[in-house]
């Protein structure tokens, strides 16, 4: 019985892996041999002393000279990113036993390296017997370096400008402080970190700076993950209103992302835009004629198409801005500026859009959206985005109904006209589930099997019959 039991158990394994059944219904699995590296045998690894060189326009290399008495597995550069809170790992050419230098280049490439990002980076070899080996530490920093930079140091920022005198330079990082300072205070957080920002005095130099992505309209950008932020401001605006409002609006995004940082959810980009213009220059008239405007015309945007990227267009873009500190406006005219800052402090805890509205303000998102609109006197706005494709042709032997383009397509929990049959189906005949169909193959596998175990034995038989037959 044993020599006949192995093959069928390997039988049934094989047959129920390959069943047509889309959703697991059965898992059989043979022990899986596990490779232990050996606490006793380290990889046969020197390192020496690793360099990083970065080189503005091209990019971060990293070198590793390294003695190997064996030809390694596999051999890794392992590169972490300020503020980013996972890993970029890079596989690199294997090289044979002896001396040799690791090498691996961090492009600049198309999407461009912001200037001021830290890496810190360090190599892994694995051998031939899984056992790994983590080189020493480098760390670098990726600086823009075709100008002779000036700094002032302030409490938390620190201006680095090439192109004025030193009253420039104090009158940024006033201005920078004093942003900071109003933000902390109002949400409740303490800066610690230092903030640079890099104040650039042409237009050219700053794109470059920011990458080909930097749309037109950008005057200033904050990256809060490297606590960088970049203006562009020339030495003759130095002193005007304009310069009041970019620097604190940017710098009210850092100390907005203290806030609320957390690795599940970010608050939507209308809540961050909007408290940030309404701290640096307030809900003033352009933005309110613009926002009444669009209220009128039924052109409003709804909040949750605001939740990511703004619209590129000038009007929309500048709308977009509008209706985000009008509901910013709205919600602490309406719910105090208590609950403004209860709402951003919540997201620390990574909640959804709907959880922090209601912990903040006792109604989600779309029940926050439709007060605002009431008090603006606007109706909902138009629902717009993609339309469904119109209809194609129809297959071979296709008898069923069509569905009208533009019509409502049902899906699993959705009301309305369910969608044509299949081809050759009855309308009225209910579909067997994946697991039911599942369940199918799996009893016809068993009785494939159990069938081959009954001819088996009974060719046994006959053959131990006919030996002892005189």
């Amino acid at each position: 019985m044993t020599r006949t039991v192995r093959p069928v158990a390997a039988l049934v394994i094989a047959l129920v892996l390959a069943s047509p059944a889309s959703g697991p219904v059965l898992a059989l699995s043979a022990p899986v041999p596990m490779f232990a590296s050996p606490a006793s045998a380290p990889v046969a690894a020197t390192f020496g002393t690793p360099s990083a060189l970065a080189t503005w326009g091209k990019g971060v290399t990293f070198d590793q000279p390294v003695v190997l008495a064996e030809t390694p597995s596999r051999v890794e550069i392992v590169i972490d990113t300020e503020g980013d809170p996972g890993s970029f790992v890079a596989e690199s050419a294997v090289g044979a036993a002896g001396t040799t230098t690791l090498a691996y280049t961090l492009d600049a490439g198309p999407t461009g390296i912001l200037p001021n990002t830290a890496f810190t980076a360090h190599w892994r070899i694995t051998a031939q017997d899984r056992s790994t080996e983590e080189g020493p530490p480098v760390s670098v920093t990726y600086a823009d370096t075709r100008f002779q930079w000036r700094t002032a140091t302030g409490p938390i920022v620190r201006v680095h400008w090439y192109v004025g005198d030193a009253a420039f330079g104090q009158r940024a990082l006033r201005i920078g402080e004093d942003g900071v300072a109003r933000a902390a205070a109002l949400l409740g957080v303490t800066e610690t970190r230092p903030v640079d920002f890099f104040v650039y005095a042409d237009q050219a130099a700053f794109y470059d700076a920011l990458g080909p992505g930097t749309r037109e309209n950008v005057g200033g950008q904050a990256d809060a993950s490297i606590r960088t932020l970049f203006a562009l401001i020339t030495p003759a605006e130095i002193g005007d209103p304009w310069v009041g409002v970019v620097i604190p609006h940017e710098l009210t995004h850092l100390v907005f992302d203290t806030a609320v940082r957390n690795p599940y959810h970010f608050p939507p980009r209308w809540l961050d835009e909007g408290l940030a213009v309404y701290l640096s220059q307030g809900y003033g008239p352009s933005d309110r004629s613009d926002v009444a405007a669009a209220a009128r015309d039924a052109d409003l945007m709804p909040l949750r198409a605001l939740g990511g990227e703004f619209p590129t267009t000038g009007a929309g873009f500048s709308l977009a801005y509008a209706e985000s500190v009008a509901a910013i406006d709205f919600l602490v005219r309406t719910y105090g500026q208590g609950a403004l800052v209860r709402l951003v402090r919540s997201y620390a805890g990574g909640p959804s859009d709907d959880e922090a509205f209601r912990a903040a303000l006792g109604r989600d998102v779309a029940g926050f959206e439709a007060a605002w609109l009431k008090d603006l006197g606007a109706a909902t706005p138009t629902r717009r985005g993609p339309n469904a494709a119109p209809p194609g042709p129809l297959p071979s032997g296709w008898s069923g109904p069509t569905t009208p383009a533009g019509a409502p397509i049902a899906g699993p929990g959705a009301s309305g006209t369910a969608g044509p049959p299949a081809p050759g189906g009855d309308a009225g005949r209910a579909s067997i589930s994946d697991d039911a169909a599942g369940l199918i193959a799996l009893v016809v596998s068993l009785a494939v099997v159990l069938a081959v175990l009954v001819f088996v034995r009974r060719r046994r038989r006959v053959g131990e019959n006919a030996e002892d037959a005189p």
